[in-house]
């Protein structure tokens, strides 16, 4: 499939799957006899996981080390586990720094 079709799939821009390509996160795909890239279609699953580690907190370069494993065909080892409960220890801690300073605020304002 072309970039453009990939695209609209995946939800993302051509200019972001692009960059994907160069940091490495998406294989370079074949290219028609005219140049243009030609995807194959699990290339959308890639981008929509790739978006959806990257909503989770995920560096690009802790992406690429997931994707990697992931590439050669074994299942996800200790590492990932652990890469995962890490950022999960981030995110709550950051929700509990949120959830203090929210409450702050309220009561600064008088709502708390």
């Amino acid at each position: 499939m072309r970039i453009g079709t990939l695209a609209h799939a995946a939800g993302v821009t051509a200019k972001t799957i692009r960059f994907y390509e160069r940091a490495g996160l998406l294989p370079e795909p074949p290219r028609t006899p005219s140049g243009y890239r030609d995807y194959p279609p699990e290339s959308a699953d890639r981008l929509v996981f790739i978006r959806g580690a990257q909503a989770a907190g995920l560096s690009l370069a802790q992406i690429r080390d997931v994707l990697t494993i992931r590439d050669s065909g074994q299942p996800p080892n200790g590492a990932v586990a652990d890469l995962i409960a890490a950022q999960l220890r981030q995110v709550e801690a950051r929700l509990a720094e949120l959830t203090h300073a929210r409450n702050a605020l309220r009561e600064l304002t008088g709502c708390g």
